[in-house]
């Protein structure tokens, strides 16, 4: 009788001949995308937790909560919410911003631009909420700032005192025509002229 060979044969697994079996990685990327997945509840209290602190633009928020996790369908469908229920409007809060950068801080078009930008507005909202800057209104205010500056200028000659307060309006977002005639309002030259100009007496 022939000898029999009792060894076990090579073990095929499902997803190949030999070896480990196959791994498609769509498997493990779907697994992680649903146990990381936030539910609406858990989304909803980051943005409100967010807003408590201030109001914020639509891009912001965005940000937010895709830091905190959230994935982009989540992120459009929070924010269409908070849009429906009001919370989340940027015209408006564009608007608020550019009053309170005028009235509280002085500060002209460009550099209210530059602020809108910074918390991420959109280009459509900016320009929105610019077209309420009136030209008159932004002219007093750049008057209003210069004459205050002036006043710490005293003991610099002419050139010297428009030149700075020219760069300290131009850094507050006033345009080059607006900076010129507030200037010339508030160190006219035929001031320093007469100032410079010594009285003569004859006795």
């Amino acid at each position: 009788m022939a000898d029999t060979d009792d060894r076990l044969a090579p073990v095929s697994y499902l997803f190949g001949a030999s070896g480990e079996p196959a791994w498609n990685d769509a498997w493990g990327d779907d697994v992680d995308d649903s146990c990381a997945r936030l539910t609406d509840a858990e989304t909803e209290r980051i943005s409100m937790k967010a807003l408590g602190r201030r109001s914020l633009s639509r891009r912001e928020l965005e940000r937010v909560l895709r830091d905190g996790g959230v994935d982009d369908e989540g992120i459009a469908r929070e924010c269409d919410r908070l849009a429906r229920v009001g919370l989340l409007d940027d015209a408006a809060l564009a608007q608020t911003l550019v009053a309170s950068l005028q009235e509280r801080k002085g500060l002209g078009r460009t550099a209210i631009a530059a602020e809108l930008a910074r918390r991420l507005f959109a280009p459509a909202a900016i320009e929105y909420a610019l077209e309420l800057v009136d030209s008159g209104d932004e002219l007093a205010r750049a008057h209003e700032a210069a004459r205050k500056r002036a006043a710490q200028l005293g003991g610099l000659d002419h050139d010297t005192a428009a030149r700075r307060l020219s760069g300290y309006l131009a850094r507050r977002g006033y345009s080059g025509s607006t900076v010129r005639a507030a200037v010339e309002h508030a160190l006219p030259r035929d001031r320093a002229a007469r100032a410079g100009t010594s009285t003569v007496r004859f006795s």
